[in-house]
């Protein structure tokens, strides 16, 4: 392998940004390559700017290095400009390490957080010299995998991917290096053999190894091709988080990134149950790195970066045990100087005056809550079981210790959802500003909200997504309500996701393999960075799915039935399908589910498929709710909802 670098600097002064390219930060790793390592290029589908703060490639890129038989790199999406550039002057998709061609590596693994960068994908394999479709690849050409939260349905990308990973990356990754390495011991004899020998490693999915079967649009079948080859595919998970102490080296980049911040993992997983949220069903179950471990991780990762924030991140930070003396601690810490701390995922009836006060000691960070439903009706039915006075108490909480300013969001399109559900957003936001107004003379409230889109391994999976014109309509709802509240609203302000974006994540959320061909049609019409704004064309879309003869309404706006083959039922995140499907019918019932921390356990599967025992907390949980008694229980302040603990029936007997 050699270096790009001398002609690559040639052309940088051709670009915008051209620090995107050069690598050089603290942290980078040079690895000593050699024939016989597997080489690894983690590849971030999007900007530099985006994709460098990872943690789940930053995780990944340690843990493979540290390997006496592999190395990895790093690589992110050209930006357009530097595409062209690329393109014109014939110079590949190239590490920002060593700045090696992306096609002299042996694994180009692509984290993959959001469907709308797909055509990304086939972007970053097309400047690598790479065939699109695994059938036209040859023995010489890198293996292509996926890994991050979208693997959960790679079905959409099956014609363009070896593999996908799904679940966490930790112990799978040196699975994969080891089978490589033979392979490449070997002689790369048979790109088949290889595909064979990683669809036999627990976690991996080969999508050429099974046969997909369609009568018309219904999906039949998804089954293997050949014996040997599992019939569901499980996912990974590490059972002891302390294990796994990364990263030991963050990067810190020369250039301006998102999230330009220290970032330790205080727990993986969530229990909480809410119904819209993928992660935190496919992360179950929850596994807590201990507190010395974080404060560890915090002082160490504070010293030698030199940032002065840190976020502890999490799917719901403040539940994490002890968070208000690791918070104490990191703020404390006179060695590293002022510190600020973020808390990127607040439950509103877990934020205390406790979390606020040892928060505001340093230089403040914004404080986004998730409501997520306006109203306590839907927020039974999506499970997200906090009541208004819980997030009075923490928007007073935050106000009283000096914030000013507060981000409220909710998800619009959700099941059930009446008119009165989304103006009950309105007066949740104007009741937050009477409350900041204890405090301050113009408190202000943002509400960010975003169109609801089902995902898989959720018991919303079945359910058919708004519209785009309903969307807009419920949007439409808000806006004219704060127009014609006039000084009522003083202080509140709406700020929106695109409608359109979010049909296009429905369409790949729950899609089949024939959307393959719509992704390579956007893709060669010119389609990539369609997450953002300014490249995002839903006619780029609309006319694929045509041209392809397909249909939105089938793909997006239908519900699914029981009986109905889902793309994604060959493969497992750990969770029963007959536990879901009844958590769909308890939420057309109103019905809430506690936390199971403090119930007896409702055998989701997430804890006994992977041989961890579910223990029922002997501590008061937050908020005042049950400690698993088993009877109707009051949750967070006095509001009676039906909390039933209930033994899991079969999907046949909850029709």
């Amino acid at each position: 392998m050699s270096s790009l670098w001398p002609e690559l600097e040639r052309v940088l002064g051709e670009v915008q940004k051209p620090a995107r390219y050069i690598g050089c930060e603290d942290g980078m790793i040079i690895p000593e390559h050699r024939p016989e390592k597997a080489a690894w290029l983690l590849i971030y589908p999007d900007t530099y700017e985006v994709g460098l703060p990872n943690q789940g490639l930053q995780i990944l890129y340690e843990i493979i290095n540290e390997r006496p038989d592999a190395v990895a790199e790093r690589s992110y999406a050209p930006w357009t400009d530097m595409a062209g550039v690329l393109r014109r002057t014939g110079l590949p998709l190239f590490s920002v390490d060593t700045h090696r061609a992306a096609g002299e590596f042996d694994v180009l693994a692509f984290n993959l957080s959001s469907e709308l960068v797909y055509t990304n994908l086939l972007e970053c394999l097309d400047l690598s010299g790479v065939p699109l479709h695994t059938t036209e690849r040859r023995a010489e050409d890198p293996l292509v995998i996926i890994g991050g939260h979208c693997a959960y349905n790679p079905e959409p990308l099956a014609d363009f991917i070896d593999a996908a990973v799904l679940g966490d990356g930790e112990e799978v990754v040196s699975e994969i290096s080891e089978v490589v390495a033979e392979w490449k011991a070997s002689g790369r004899s048979s790109r088949d053999g290889i595909l064979r020998e990683l669809a036999r490693i627990e976690g991996v999915y080969v999508p050429s190894m099974y046969e997909a079967e369609f009568d018309g649009d219904r999906l039949v079948s998804l089954t293997p091709r050949s014996a040997g080859i599992p019939a569901v595919v499980e996912k990974r998970t590490i059972a002891d988080l302390a294990a796994w102490p990364y990263p030991k080296n963050q990067l810190v980049p020369l250039t301006e990134v998102v999230h330009d911040r220290l970032n330790v993992e205080v727990f993986r997983g969530c229990t909480r149950g809410c119904r819209f949220c993928q992660a935190g069903m496919i992360t179950r179950p929850v596994r807590e790195r201990p507190a010395e471990q974080v404060r560890t991780m915090v002082t160490d990762g504070l010293r030698r970066t030199g940032y002065d924030e840190v976020a502890l991140t999490s799917l719901s930070t403040a539940d994490f045990s002890g968070i208000e003396q690791v918070v104490a601690t990191a703020v404390a810490d006179d060695v590293c100087g002022q510190v600020s701390v973020s808390l990127p995922s607040l439950r509103v009836d877990a934020f205390t005056v406790g979390i606020a006060a040892e928060i505001q000691k340093a230089r403040r960070t914004g404080l986004t809550f998730a409501p997520e439903a306006g109203s306590w009706r839907l927020r039974q039915v999506i499970n997200k079981l906090i009541n208004e006075e819980d997030l009075y108490g923490a928007v007073g909480s935050a106000f009283s210790q000096g914030w000013r300013r507060a981000k409220l969001y909710f998800l619009t399109g959700l099941p059930t959802e009446t008119d009165e559900d989304t103006l009950a957003i309105l007066d949740l936001a104007r009741r937050c500003i009477d409350v900041g107004r204890e405090h301050h003379r113009s408190p202000s409230v943002t509400i960010s909200l975003g169109g609801f889109v089902p995902k898989p391994f959720t018991p919303f999976q079945w359910f058919g997504q708004n519209t785009e014109t309903e969307l807009r309509r419920k949007i439409g709802l808000l806006r004219d309500g704060l127009r014609s509240g006039g000084k009522t609203y003083n202080g509140v302000k709406l700020k929106w996701h695109d409608a359109r974006a979010s049909v296009v994540e429905g369409l790949f959320s729950r899609g089949d393999r024939r959307l393959g061909a719509v992704i390579e049609d956007v893709w060669r019409h010119g389609g990539v960075f369609q997450e953002w704004g300014e490249h995002f064309d839903i006619s780029l879309w609309e006319n694929a799915m045509a041209r392809n003869g397909l249909s939105l309404d089938w793909y997006v706006y239908r519900h699914r039935t029981l009986d109905e083959v889902l793309p994604w039922d060959h493969l497992s995140a750990g969770l029963h399908k007959d536990f879901l499907w009844q958590d769909w019918r308890d939420a057309l019932e109103e019905v809430g589910l506690e936390d199971c921390r403090w119930t007896p356990c409702y055998d989701c599967g997430a804890c006994t498929g992977y041989g961890i025992e579910h223990v029922v907390a002997s501590a008061v949980p937050p908020a005042g709710g049950s400690q698993g008694t088993g009877q109707p229980d009051v949750v967070g302040g006095g509001v009676p909802v039906t909390l039933a603990p209930r033994p899991r029936q079969t999907a046949e007997a909850a029709t």
